[in-house]
């Protein structure tokens, strides 16, 4: 009593179609991301700056998912907070959080004025004389930073400026 060959056929078709189904399945889902999981490595959450004046923030990590969002300032700080294989989710100022990949970064320190307009200074004292004066959601490269004041550079000035009320530091961070 043998298997006809029809019936063989029949099985090895049937496991082939159950194969390329499963491996649609697999192929094609959503991919669970997090710090947890990613691919490469251990996460080291850091701040980093947009490399371009277009950066397109997307759903997912890879071009398949859809575009959330545009970054359309360079150099505007980010936090890297979880990564897959060449992408890293970042998180704005605001707390807006998507995707970007990492040629779209670039690892020189950015800051954002969040806390009102702030007075950039000669030398970091409230008394030092005056050299600019900047506005809210203005970003500002840095050049270092100790716990109260930071020196940083703003078009074609560089001066000091008070540490509180930046984005794109994690407290007690300094920067040499």
């Amino acid at each position: 009593m043998g298997v006809s060959y029809f019936g063989l056929l029949k099985m090895i078709l049937k496991s082939f179609f159950y194969v390329l189904l499963v491996s649609s399945i697999v192929i094609f889902s959503p991919i669970e991301v997090s710090a947890q999981k990613a691919k490469k490595g251990k996460l080291v959450q850091r701040f980093a700056s947009i490399r371009a004046n277009d950066v397109n923030v997307r759903a997912g990590p890879g071009v398949r998912y859809p575009v959330k969002w545009k970054f359309v300032q360079r150099h505007a700080p980010i936090e890297v907070i979880a990564q897959y294989d060449t992408w890293r989710k970042i998180r704005d100022w605001e707390g807006g959080e998507g995707w970007v990949h990492r040629a779209m970064l670039e690892y020189k320190r950015s800051l954002i004025l969040t806390g009102g307009e702030q007075t950039m200074r000669r030398r970091p004292s409230d008394s030092a004389p005056a050299i600019a004066r900047l506005s809210t959601k203005m970003i500002v490269l840095v050049k270092r930073c100790d716990l109260d004041w930071c020196y940083v550079s703003a078009h074609d000035h560089e001066g000091w400026i008070r540490r509180k009320g930046l984005w794109g530091l994690y407290p007690k961070e300094t920067i040499r």
